[in-house]
């Protein structure tokens, strides 16, 4: 995946488990500018299910998604134009 090289930030949920995975996502898409990019780092079955849908429900748009031999999806989001 070569999004990894334009994300504006990146975050490794890895180990976090649900809800906790889409409140610290969240927590790093509110702290950015819309249209800049976020690569969230997650893995397990929950969470790939839980913070794409979330990310897209709150505004945000999901650029890219790709999950390596290693099991970590890498999540690539981009900020919608809502604040806060």
């Amino acid at each position: 995946m070569t999004s990894s090289k334009s994300a504006d930030r990146t975050l490794d949920i890895t180990s976090e488990l649900c809800p906790m995975t889409f409140v610290r996502t969240r927590l790093a898409l509110d702290r950015m500018e819309p249209g800049q990019t976020l690569l969230v780092m997650l893995k397990g079955e929950e969470p790939l299910r839980n913070v794409p849908r979330t990310a897209v429900e709150q505004g945000h748009a999901v650029l890219d998604q790709e999950t390596g031999p290693d099991g970590i999806t890498r999540l690539l989001l981009r900020r919608g134009g809502q604040q806060g």
